[in-house]
Order: structure tokens, then C-alpha cells, then sequence
């Protein structure tokens, strides 16, 4: 399938590659495909390829000296040689411990949502969540598909301290803090993995276009499996897709 393409210049040595503005799997499967392909066809030097929900932006090594003609190869090469595979990816089986004494928003969150706790954990650890693309924060993963009934606006006042792998929801959105940061989106559990990794190759090692699924665990194995983390002893389960 393809999609009318919007083509903009975002910096001097940049373009970036608009789809529809909408969240959707095709529409991500399409541009992964097409990232892809330019990584791999394209024979212009260049630094890198970000991709997001529906955009690629395309970082050149040089000043674009001519942008039209850059469009017009960008557009060649997606309505001909552009050959679309569905990427390679993984599901995840990822660790979160829902235990109020940990998780800072959950009670207040379940409250106003009119569920119980036991509901919240339900309803967020049933879906396969798809990890759009990583960026705010470094391994930060935007992940699409959360169950309509834990879409809740983001907090009116952004809490200053939010703690490293705590898993939270804002708007109709869920991910998790990869680092210590300021954050505005409700802490409902948290996640005892490392997602960002400045010495390994990859940094983090989830992709644009895996599954997540989140696994309930108890406090004793968070904090098991934090130790195992600290000792790069422990990978999170998962399998091909």
C-alpha cells in the first residue's frame, strides 16, 4: 500500500517525510519499510534515519544543494523501487510490579477511573502493545494500544522526580522512564529493566515495530530481578514474530 507523501525541508542538511496524520500499524509498517529501504538503496551520504508515529526525518552528511531534486529521488524511490517487506520484529515479555507501595499514581489513578487496582493491572497487562518509535527521553518507548478505558489526560502539574523505570500512562498512551527524569503521565507500576544503554550498540534494545506485552510480578521479583539487572545477568523473555 501506498500513501500520499509529504516532503518538507527541515534543515538545511535534513528532509523529512510526512504519512497521514494518524497512529496506525500500516501506516508504521510502511515507513519502517521504507527507513529500510533507504538505509540500504539511497546513494546520498547520510547520518541517519529517525523514524516516529508517521515521519521519517532523513539527516544528510552535507548541505542539500538541491532540495526539489533531493524530493524527486526520495519520491522515486518510493513509488518504484520501493519494494515493501514487513520488518523483522519481536514480542517482549516485559516485567512490571503494580504494587501500590511502588507505584506512586495507582490508587489515585484507579479511583479516577472508577476501577479497582485489580482491574487497572488487567486491563494494562492484556493488550500487545506496539512500540512506535523511541524518542522525549532516550529509550523512551511510545507504545500504541492501550485499553480506551485507561485513557486519562496528563497530570495538570508535572511531577519533578519521576524514577527510572517507572511504568505510567498520559492521554491515550503508556511507556516507561528510562532514566530519572521530570514527568507528567500517571506512575502506575515499575519496570526493574534497563531500556537505554549508551555502551551497547543499539542503546535500547527494543526497535520500532516490536510487541510488548506486560507480565504482573510481585515486589520480591522486581526486586530479583533488579539485582540481576545491576549483575547484566538478566534479559527480558522473547520471541520472533
Amino acid at each position: 500500500m501506498k500513501y500520499e507523501l509529504q516532503y518538507k525541508r527541515y534543515s538545511e542538511r535534513a528532509i523529512l517525510i510526512e504519512w497521514p496524520s494518524e497512529i496506525d500499524e500500516n501506516i508504521l509498517q510502511n515507513l519502517l519499510s521504507f527507513k529500510k529501504y533507504i538505509l540500504s538503496s539511497y546513494d546520498k551520504p547520510i547520518v541517519e534515519v529517525i523514524s516516529a508515529y508517521n515521519s521519517l526525518l532523513i539527516y544528510y552528511m552535507s548541505t542539500i544543494e538541491d532540495f526539489y531534486s533531493e524530493v524527486l529521488t526520495l519520491k522515486s524511490l518510493y513509488s518504484k523501487g520501493f519494494g515493501e517487506t514487513r520488518s523483522e520484529s519481536r514480542l517482549w515479555k516485559i516485567p512490571v510490579c503494580y504494587t501500590t507501595s511502588l507505584a506512586q499514581d495507582l490508587k489515585a489513578f484507579a479511583e479516577s477511573k472508577s476501577l479497582t487496582v485489580e482491574e487497572i493491572i488487567r486491563l494494562h497487562t492484556t493488550p500487545l502493545y506496539t512500540a512506535y518509535f523511541i524518542g522525549f527521553l532516550p529509550g523512551f518507548l511510545y507504545l500504541g494500544g492501550l485499553d480506551d478505558q485507561l485513557h486519562n489526560a496528563r497530570k495538570m502539574t508535572p511531577s519533578l522526580h519521576v524514577k527510572k523505570g517507572a511504568v505510567a500512562i498520559g492521554g491515550s498512551q503508556t511507556g516507561i522512564y528510562p532514566i530519572n527524569s521530570p514527568g507528567g503521565w500517571h506512575v502506575i507500576g515499575m519496570c526493574p529493566l534497563d531500556f537505554f544503554n549508551p555502551k551497547t550498540e543499539d542503546c535500547c534494545f527494543i526497535s520500532s515495530g516490536d510487541k510488548i506485552q506486560f507480565i504482573s510480578i510481585e515486589e520480591n521479583e522486581y526486586n530479583d530481578i533488579s539485582n540481576s539487572v545491576l549483575n547484566n545477568t538478566y534479559m527480558p523473555e522473547s520471541i520472533s514474530l
